[in-house]
């Protein structure tokens, strides 16, 4: 496994710059994997899922680190707007989720009053025991097959909009397989039919 500094590297390359977001994703994601033992993730790759709770730079860091995708349908979104994110571990059945601690900013201003906030918490996500800056919780995440990286099914068509479905995310509405937009789950609003 790389060091931190070299971890930290990599994620200022991938995300464009270095943050205090960053720093703590890494942590949290080296944090998570501790936790379960796993001490390679990317000799391990088929091992690990990971859901993130918030879409901001931690996120990057967390995907750096455990090598989860979601094109390999190995990172999960679940919008919470929380930085944490929950490990499971698919061969041992174990998982861990892991929060940021709120007080976490405020010691790293207790620790360097003298720099601005993004300074200080930067140095601070460094240097503080994982105690002070997460709180983690075994949990039970129950994936099944159809959320597992690899999984294979027949895809079905909508009947409204005729676009593919895959991974059984077609809703059944009065007899008719739709999708999701059609069911009325839309995020977007059609310019025109």
């Amino acid at each position: 496994m790389p060091t931190l500094e070299e971890l930290i590297e990599r994620a200022s390359v991938a995300h464009g710059h270095t943050c205090a977001g960053q720093i703590l994703g890494i942590r949290l994601a080296l944090a998570g994997l501790k936790s379960l033992g796993i001490e390679d993730p990317e000799k391990e790759r088929k091992r690990l899922v990971t859901f993130v709770e918030i879409d901001r730079c931690a996120t990057d860091a967390v995907q750096l680190v455990t090598g989860c995708r979601l094109g390999k349908r190995a990172l999960k979104f679940k919008d919470f707007g929380k930085v944490a994110a929950t490990f499971v571990d698919l061969k041992t059945n174990r998982a861990v989720r892991v929060v940021a601690r709120e007080e976490s900013k405020q010691r790293a201003r207790e620790l360097y009053p003298a720099m601005d906030k993004e300074q200080a918490q930067r140095r601070a996500y460094r240097e503080l025991a994982d105690e002070e800056l997460f709180t983690q919780h075994w949990v039970r995440v129950e994936l099944p097959p159809e959320e597992l990286p690899g999984y294979k099914a027949p895809r079905v068509v909508c009947a409204q909009c005729g676009e593919g479905i895959n991974f059984k995310r077609e809703v059944v509405r009065e007899g008719r397989v739709l999708c999701r937009a059609c069911a009325g789950e839309r995020y977007y609003k059609p310019l025109s039919d």
